[in-house]
């Protein structure tokens, strides 16, 4: 038989990391001496942690102030087809290195360029933020009235 790597202590210290909102990285290096990721995840499923904390990341401290919220001016339904779409004339707050999963990807500049960045705004749909995305998401136009108006023929 074989010594298990979870002793009372690691037990108690995962328990103790785990409802601060650690995840199972952090607490897996915390831990280290062959206590993987995969290991920390097992006993907090085993133990029945995971039902008790939201899915949700701990808040990183405040990095500064935070950057204005862009909102729709108007709806979809409510823009002409032929209006040109709105975008945000600010540049982006984000490099490709910098940008995380629920900021703004939308591009400013050319890709090779110094000044390539991306918008950064908080993401509202896919994978753009409210404005971005009332120009990457357009309603389909498949009924035979808006082809008429596309066609001029109304």
């Amino acid at each position: 038989m074989t010594a298990s790597a979870w002793t009372d202590d690691r037990i108690g210290r995962l328990k103790k990391l785990w409802l601060e909102g650690q995840t199972a990285a952090q607490i897996a290096r915390d831990l280290a001496n062959g206590i993987t990721r995969s290991a920390v995840l097992g006993k907090v499923h085993r133990m029945g942690l995971s039902a008790g904390r939201s899915c949700r990341p701990p808040k990183r401290p405040d990095a500064g102030p935070k950057p204005p919220t862009f909102a729709p001016t108007r709806s979809l339904a409510a823009r002409p087809i032929d209006a040109p779409p709105e975008v945000a004339k600010q540049h982006g707050l984000a490099t490709v290195l910098s940008v995380r999963r629920c900021q703004c990807r939308w591009p400013f500049g050319e890709p090779g360029a110094a000044d390539f960045s991306l918008c950064g705004q908080p993401v509202t749909r896919g994978a753009f933020c409210a404005v971005h995305a009332a120009v990457a998401y357009r309603p389909a136009a498949d009924t035979p009235r808006i082809l008429d108006r596309l066609a001029r023929l109304d």
